[in-house]
């Protein structure tokens, strides 16, 4: 019996082994015209750069993109309230990468969904993947952290910077290392640090304890 062939764009949607090819191609295309506005824009007009973001991301909340930044499809990008990417972040979207409300990437934060075949013959053959990757609510990901394809991130965690992502993170975690580990839980008694050991003056003190 004759298997029905199944086409790219479904194959990649599907996380199984896909190849670029022209019709994959013409999706990117539309990302690019739209990273192109972005990444040449004037960077103090503010209003203009959020406009691009929300064209770029879709349903979006106050996201906002410090440009250049870098993505495959951009629609495979879902963000939850309030986030922001710094300089410099490359997001390879081939699956998806849900991230929740409050979230913050640090400068030269790259994530990886896609990949390719460790073996060379397979490499070679044009085939690779996308395997999604997940990020919580109130995640800060220090600057050059690398995360890569089936990674979750839990809510309320910290990457320092950089860090490479090999494996889930568990929510209220520090990690950092390459591979990145589980350095400690997050605590109530971090909250009145900003710094290391350094304390919130009164002023800032009082206006974080109304939150």
């Amino acid at each position: 019996m004759e298997h029905k062939k199944i086409d790219n764009i479904s194959r990649r949607d599907s996380e199984m082994a896909y190849i670029s090819d022209d019709s994959v191609m013409e999706e990117q295309k539309v990302c690019r015209k739209i990273l192109q506005e972005l990444n040449f824009a004037d960077r103090s007009d503010f209003d203009k750069l959020s406009a691009i973001v929300k064209e770029l991301l879709g349903e979006s909340e106050d996201a906002f993109i410090n440009p250049p930044f870098y993505c495959d499809y951009g629609s495979h990008i879902k963000v939850g309230k309030n986030f922001f990417a710094n300089y410099n972040c490359s997001i390879i979207d081939v699956a998806p990468v849900t991230i929740g409300d409050n979230c913050q990437l640090a400068p030269n934060v790259a994530i990886y969904t896609a990949g390719h075949p460790l073996h060379p013959v397979s490499r070679n053959s044009m085939y690779e993947y996308g395997i999604e990757v997940t990020i919580g609510d109130n995640v800060w990901i220090g600057g050059n952290t690398v995360i890569l394809p089936g990674v979750h991130i839990g809510s309320n965690t910290v990457i320092g910077a950089g860090s490479v992502v090999t494996k889930d993170i568990p929510d209220w975690s520090l990690a950092a290392g390459n591979p990145c580990r589980v350095i400690r839980k997050i605590t109530e008694e971090d909250k009145k640090y900003y710094y290391k050991d350094r304390e919130f003056d009164e002023e800032a003190w009082e206006e974080i304890q109304k939150l």
